[in-house]
């Protein structure tokens, strides 16, 4: 008898409102993760007053743990330290950084992590995946999907408006990510996952159509389910494939070559963007276009302070970053001056849009 189903991970709660993480113990409960609020709460320097102020009325049995996060060694650091205790889960509330550096450290000991995110900066906050920085290079490492996703627009709402933005950027990479993941099908005969690519094109395609900007609530709450959405897509296929392409190869480059250049969405969206002019895709490259400057995001290189030199140099060392992925750049495997060449026809036709 032919397999019927299959069986996904995905979180057991997911919650995007205001005032969440004041609520958070009694999330914690609803959601059968902790029923005592026995948990190690890790946060970051810039929030640890003010996060710990607003959870010790639902949380007071709570451990606080605060971590500079976004490094390997923090998050083996934080893994040490959580071994000494005995939590029901462990709850990572912050940026990006943060909530990785909880997403190994819980992994490492088994235990279950929520991630309570307070920006929109991309789509980690319910992936299983911990972007983390080991001798100066950002690594992926492969960690358990948090068992909560939690959002709190207050937070985004009162946090740096860029930072927030960028998700953006991050998640309608997706739609350059899936044109690649169609092309290895094609030339490799790489298999595609339909579910995962449905969950990581619809969270895109309603960011891209959606009006209002960071400022509105309904905009933000679709950016937010769009990065949830996109997370559990990486999920249910196993790998960042449907999330990731010819756009990531590109800002992952950028963070190896050019350290500091610009926030990870940032660089996906305009990666994207530029893979997307490479395939001729003219209504796509309309539609992202749009949209990027609609809610004011880098679509050049120098846009984000790079010049040509630097970003053929950028386009020469990105099929390196993620050596078994096939996407738009190995497919045309360019020479630097056809690189330089495709980059001054790109640049002509963004300042047109």
């Amino acid at each position: 008898m032919p397999l019927l189903a299959r069986s996904v991970q995905t979180p057991l709660h997911i919650e995007v409102r205001r005032g969440a993480v004041a609520d958070l113990g009694k999330i914690l409960a609803d959601g059968r993760i902790s029923s005592g609020g026995e948990v190690a709460v890790v946060v970051g320097p810039g929030l640890g007053e003010k996060v710990v102020d607003l959870l010790r009325p639902s949380l007071t049995s709570a451990e606080i743990f605060v971590t500079g996060g976004g490094t390997l060694d923090a998050a083996l650091e934080l893994s040490n330290k959580l071994r000494s205790g005995h939590f029901d889960a462990v709850v990572g509330i912050g940026g990006g950084k943060t909530v990785d550096t909880a997403k190994y450290a819980a992994s490492r000991w088994g235990l279950p992590m929520v991630s309570v995110a307070t920006s929109l900066a991309n789509d980690g906050i319910a992936s299983p995946v911990a972007s983390l920085i080991n001798d100066g290079i950002k690594g992926s490492y492969g960690v358990h999907i948090p068992f909560g996703v939690v959002v709190d627009l207050d937070f985004v709402e009162n946090g740096p408006e860029l930072v927030n933005r960028a998700g953006i950027g991050d998640v309608i990479s997706n739609i350059s990510a899936l044109a690649d993941w169609e092309l290895a099908r094609q030339v490799r005969g790489e298999p595609v996952d339909g579910l995962a690519a449905s969950l990581a094109r619809m969270g895109a395609e309603a960011v891209l159509t959606m009006p209002g900007d960071m400022s509105d609530d309904a905009f933000v709450t679709v950016l937010a389910e769009a990065l949830i959405s996109s997370g559990l897509a990486m999920a249910v296929c196993g790998s960042s494939r449907p999330s990731s392409g010819g756009c990531h190869e590109i800002m992952h480059a950028i963070d190896s070559l050019y350290p500091a250049t610009a926030s990870h969405g940032e660089l996906a969206g305009m990666g994207a963007l530029f893979c997307t002019f490479l395939r001729g895709d003219e209504r796509r490259l309309k539609q992202m276009s749009d949209c990027l400057a609609r809610h004011q995001l880098p679509r050049t290189p120098s846009d984000v302070g790079l010049d040509a030199d630097q970003f053929v140099q950028v386009i020469e060392f990105a099929p390196r970053t993620r050596p078994d992925r096939y996407t738009i750049l190995e497919h045309l495997a360019m020479t630097p001056e056809q690189t330089r060449q495709k980059l001054a026809e790109y640049n002509d036709v963004i300042a047109s849009l």
